[in-house]
């Protein structure tokens, strides 16, 4: 029975593909562009959505649970598709598919409550408008998010520097 030394497989496995440039990214060329455009789009995808529930809604349940569940409605549809186009337009991974579709909506959730957070900072220490900002805020979170999704949701092994070699 010979030792034979491992293979180069057994210390750095072989790294998962990751898919070619979409249409999207061969059309901005910057990940941070695709996604504030996939983002921009979402937020208008919500607020049809949740008009559209709203509509849906209105003669079937009072006018205070048709609000909510059309939120909550618009918000579950729409954070599917947001996946799906993040996955595919902005960060082009293969595989692990629920792994990233939990962590995609971690991410999110996290930035929700940051987004609240730091708009009642806002508001209640800073005496700031809340209007303006709440579109400083915003922009600020969607720029966490990104980073979020880059490292966390869709973050591959091929992302991370090796491993140094056990010895």
């Amino acid at each position: 029975m010979t030792d034979a030394p491992p293979t180069l497989s057994h210390v750095h496995p072989e790294p998962e593909p990751v898919a070619p440039a979409g249409p999207l990214l061969r059309l901005v060329r910057r990940q941070e562009v695709a996604f504030a455009l996939v983002g921009g789009f979402n937020t208008l995808m919500g607020m049809v959505l949740t008009i559209m529930w709203l509509s849906i809604l209105g003669d079937m349940v009072s006018k205070d649970v048709a609000a909510a569940l059309s939120v909550a409605l618009a918000y579950a549809v729409g954070m599917v598709i947001a996946f799906v186009m993040h996955r595919t337009l902005v960060f082009r991974v293969r595989g692990h598919i629920l792994r990233d579709f939990i962590a995609f909506v971690g991410v999110n959730l996290v930035g929700m409550v940051l987004n609240m957070i730091l708009l009642q900072l806002a508001v209640s220490l800073l005496h700031a408008p809340a209007k303006p900002a709440a579109v400083v805020v915003m922009g600020l979170v969607a720029v966490i998010t990104f980073f979020g999704h880059r490292h966390i949701s869709f973050r591959r092994p091929t992302d991370s520097p090796p491993a140094p070699d056990a010895r």
